[in-house]
């Protein structure tokens, strides 16, 4: 099913009018377009709504209403005093927990390591040069033995030192990467605090005020791209499996009374909206007008086939989808084609000689 709408009055010429009651018409030759009607709104391009992803008070206001920015400028700020301190608490931990500030520990234990290792070279000689005495029989087994345990000792302190010198590294550094992570998570927590521009575009609006709360679920600001425009409509789920993309759309608008622009279909968005049973169809003007506002209202025709030289009657001689009388009374059976607000195509049943009443309302 097609839903048609008139864009621009099309003259009919009535050729018998009797008593005001019975009017007789011909078929004739002419163009003729069917077409889709659809309302919508004008949108900027790549239009969006702004939102941060936290709660807050609004601090400050870097842009006002029609400003131009750039990708990544701050709009606005939003103030939030804990997460204000909380970065500050990582930072402080961060400093505390960097590898440079902890090399006095370090030092310690790497003297620790040495003081262990002389010892152990200590008492493997004196270990050895008990042995070798004992080997010449000088000396008492008691004496040998008591060499051997300081030795054994000596080894396993330093193997011990090493091993607390390597664990104290290891947990320094991970404490200084953990504690550095933390900042930068910290940092970018922070950074979600500033709400920045996506696009380069124009800021069209700011609905919050300074000091005014504002949560994730808050719309921040309205951007889009500057002096490039799209149209948005709205096409009834019966007739968007004739809409493709490359069709003519005539548009008018309120704002622009009695004149008629003309666009293209760009974009069919393939899913539903369930509530208004209708798809979004985006289309470009090809000129478009000379000033536009982002939500600015417009109806269209999107052409979906037309024909240069036609037989055409008024879709009001027609009984039903297939029949129409003659002046003198007769029903005929036509087959129909393309159809606009006010005429039908015949393709059989009629010729230009043919004349035909219009019933009666």
């Amino acid at each position: 099913m097609i839903s048609l709408k008139k864009l621009l009055p099309l003259p009919w010429i009535l050729l018998i009018a009797c008593n005001g009651k019975v009017q007789k018409v011909r078929p004739q030759l002419r163009g003729i377009t069917e077409s889709v009607y659809a309302s919508g709104t004008v949108k900027s391009l790549d239009q969006y709504e702004a939102y941060a992803t936290v709660s807050g008070i609004v601090r400050e206001i870097y842009v006002a209403e029609g400003d131009t920015v750039r990708k990544g400028q701050p709009i606005l700020y939003i103030g939030n005093e804990a997460q204000i301190l909380s970065r500050q608490n990582a930072a402080l931990t961060a400093e505390f927990s960097d590898l440079a500030s902890n090399q006095g520990k370090l030092n310690d234990a790497r003297r620790s390591v040495g003081l262990a290792a002389g010892k152990l070279k200590n008492d493997s000689l004196l270990y050895y040069r008990q042995l070798n005495l004992w080997q010449q029989e000088i000396g008492t087994r008691v004496e040998l033995e008591q060499r051997e345990l300081a030795w054994q000792n000596s080894k396993n302190a330093y193997a011990a030192a090493v091993v607390a010198f390597e664990d104290l590294e290891r947990q320094l550094r991970l404490n200084a990467r953990q504690s550095r992570n933390n900042l930068a998570i910290s940092a970018n927590l922070t950074d979600d605090y500033t709400l920045r521009s996506e696009i380069a575009g124009v800021v069209y609006e700011l609905p919050r005020k300074k000091g005014e709360l504002v949560g994730p679920q808050t719309p921040l600001a309205l951007i889009g791209a500057a002096g490039h425009f799209v149209l948005e409509l709205q096409v009834d789920e019966y007739d968007i499996t004739g809409v493709r993309t490359g069709m003519p759309v005539l548009v008018t608008m309120d704002s622009y009374k009695g004149e008629l622009f003309r666009a293209s279909v760009t974009k069919i968005d393939p899913l539903m909206n369930e509530r208004s049973k209708t798809f979004v169809v985006e289309a470009r003007f090809i000129k478009a007008p000379p000033r536009l506002y982002p939500n600015m209202t417009f109806e269209a025709n999107i052409v979906v086939r037309s024909r240069t030289k036609a037989l055409v009657i008024p879709r009001s001689c027609m009984l039903n989808d297939s029949t129409v009388i003659r002046s003198d009374g007769a029903k005929v059976f036509v087959k129909t084609g393309l159809k606009d607000y006010q005429m039908v195509e015949v393709i059989s049943g009629l010729d230009v000689t043919d004349e035909l009443k219009i019933p009666a309302p």
